[in-house]
């Protein structure tokens, strides 16, 4: 995998505008990008269209989690917009993604395009043991993360979400081909805002990461594209 492809930008704005202007200050040094709630729920779907026309790829971070048979008609959704990677939260449990990953596997040969990677969220970054303990989990962060991706590789998926600390475990455990994507990534330097587990760019590589999520230290920088290539050399490292 090119270094390139390694880096996702998230465009976590909230107007169409905006992102565009974002996707074309740095299509030079970043092919793909991440779409999550705020822009989707301000733009829609054409969102996605646009911003694949411009010739980017798309991550497609709506995070599903509902019964089986909405979360695969969701994912179904999704594929047909020609998504590069869509998302469901583990959570949803083993029959919600399977159906998932099903459904979005006939959807790209029923259109004969190339089918969107389908990851899991294991627990978010901006969680940690203590925010755990208080929705009834008791198990270590390690433990919780291991067994969710355990659970996601059964149903199917192409791998998960978790942060850069739990990456190196799910490495060892689950193989080199179960896709690793670690938010929560932060340059040197840089605040961690509303994160709790962060790391660097280098961190996150090294950890066994394949694919790296920044925003704000990047989005908010006042040369966004010089702080993607500082991103994209830290990799390199």
């Amino acid at each position: 995998m090119e270094t390139c492809d390694r880096l996702i930008v998230a465009l976590d704005v909230d107007t169409e505008a905006k992102a565009l202007a974002l996707i074309n200050e740095l299509k030079d040094e970043v092919r793909t990008f991440k779409i999550g709630f705020e822009l989707f729920s301000s733009c829609g779907p054409s969102i996605v269209k646009k911003a694949s026309a411009i010739g980017c790829r798309i991550f497609l971070d709506l995070k599903f989690h509902d019964i089986p048979n909405t979360v695969s008609k969701a994912s179904v959704s999704a594929t047909r917009l020609g998504v590069f990677m869509l998302n469901v939260h583990a959570m949803g449990g083993y029959d919600m993604m399977k159906k998932a990953a099903d459904a979005v596997k006939a959807e790209a040969e029923a259109l004969k395009i190339e089918r969107p990677k389908v990851v899991a969220v294991t627990v978010l970054t901006s969680m940690d043991e203590n925010e755990l303990k208080k929705v009834g989990i008791s198990d270590t962060m390690n433990s919780e993360v291991l067994r969710l991706a355990k659970l996601a590789q059964s149903a199917g998926l192409d791998g998960v979400v978790a942060s850069v600390p739990e990456a190196r475990l799910i490495r060892e455990t689950l193989g080199r081909d179960f896709l690793i994507v670690t938010p929560g990534i932060r340059p040197a330097g840089s605040a961690t805002g509303d994160q709790k587990r962060v790391a660097t760019p280098q961190e996150a590589i090294a950890g066994g990461a394949d694919y790296i999520v920044v925003g704000r230290p990047i989005t908010e920088a006042k040369d966004p594209a010089e702080a993607a290539k500082k991103v994209l050399e830290e990799i390199d490292r």
